[in-house]
């Protein structure tokens, strides 16, 4: 077994092919010593990319809004047990601005698929837009834009507007999955959006939900989309079952198979940027994910603004762990430290310059 696995952690390492059987060993390890070979190679595989450096993402979901009707998601449109809320455009850009203040190196703006937003007579599109446009006159950092589907044409407005990356996951690429999970959401329509940022100069994320009824060979498959995609960000996250949903009397996943995929997807996209996300298990669970390789904090949000987690709405927010200053001792113990804006800004723009010619990393 241990043979099997340095064989497949030295073609990693030489940036050989990996195969399907590959993926399936590695995303399947389960003895603790196997596990930490893993994890080491992983990162490994990240200080050769990215030396010992984080880079820092704030959180500004401004609404909780949306249109559709989400099995696994809180702020489903009909869920009567969330909070709904709206922040103005003037908060938006004020809480994106103490974001910066604190020292993120991105603003990730999020939202519910809000009607509001995405109204068809565009006076909603343009409201979305002019978001953008003040949080990047505010800031002057890299902005996230994760609207839902938006038209193409609006995407390429966000994009003139200041919006350097578009997320918009598909959390699965199992389309029967799928269907059960995004009901009545086109699985073609969300993926071509994707696609169609990419050929304008944007960055794109895309992710993977984990627990949801889906299986190492959906895991693998969904690796596979990732690399077609050409994914400049590409993350992973445990479901946790939420109140008031279809999905709520599921049973909570080990996020131990989350550290595996995280530990695959360093070594599948060594150069690529890879989250620890805070919206799960919090603070308590960041330094677990560091050390399976993920290079990227994300879900930073200020205590006293009033906004809410996607996965778990307010965990660790009031107490100000999911800050900068909450974080860093954390980053200090796995023996890494926040990068330099400048430092994400080179990044930014030599991954820019990729675009869609990179090859296929797994098979």
């Amino acid at each position: 077994m241990m043979k099997q696995l340095e064989q497949i952690l030295d073609k990693a390492i030489q940036r050989r092919t990996l195969t399907s059987q590959d993926l399936i060993f590695l995303l399947q390890l389960t003895r603790p010593a196997e596990r930490e070979q893993l994890f080491k190679t992983a990162r490994m595989m990240r200080r050769k990319y990215f030396d010992n450096k984080v880079f820092l993402y704030g959180f500004v979901y401004f609404s909780t809004y949306c249109r559709n009707d989400c099995t696994f998601c809180f702020y489903r449109k009909s869920n009567s047990q969330c909070r709904r809320y709206r922040k103005s455009s003037g908060e938006i850009a004020g809480i994106a601005g103490a974001l910066a203040q604190s020292g993120v190196h991105l603003i990730d703006l999020t939202m519910g698929e809000d009607p509001r937003y995405l109204s068809d007579n565009c006076t909603g599109y343009q409201q979305l837009i002019e978001v953008v446009r003040n949080v990047k006159q505010q800031t002057g950092l890299p902005l996230m834009i994760s609207p839902g589907v938006v038209p193409k044409e609006v995407l390429r407005q966000l994009q003139q507007a200041g919006a350097d990356w578009y997320a918009c996951y598909q959390e699965t690429h199992n389309r029967e999955l799928y269907g059960r999970l995004r009901l009545n959401q086109a699985y073609d329509e969300r993926w071509s959006v994707k696609v169609f940022a990419k050929t304008i100069g944007m960055l794109v994320e895309e992710g993977l939900l984990v627990g949801v009824g889906d299986g190492v060979l959906d895991a693998v498959h969904s690796l596979q989309e990732m690399s077609r995609l050409g994914a400049d960000q590409v993350r992973t996250m445990t479901f946790v079952p939420q109140p008031g949903t279809p999905l709520y009397a599921a049973a909570a996943v080990d996020t131990q198979y989350e550290l595996n995929v995280i530990a695959v997807l360093r070594l599948l996209f060594p150069d690529r940027l890879i989250p620890a996300s805070l919206d799960v298990e919090g603070i308590h669970g960041l330094k677990g994910r560091l050390n399976a390789g993920a290079n990227v904090v994300t879900s930073i949000i200020p205590p006293d603004a009033g906004l809410a987690g996607v996965s778990q709405s307010t965990l660790d927010i009031s107490e100000g762990y999911r800050t900068v200053r909450g974080v860093t001792p954390i980053l200090r113990e796995c023996g890494l430290k926040p990068a330099t804006r400048q430092e994400y800004g080179v990044w930014l723009k030599r991954r820019q310059g990729y675009g869609l010619k990179e090859g296929a990393v797994c098979e």
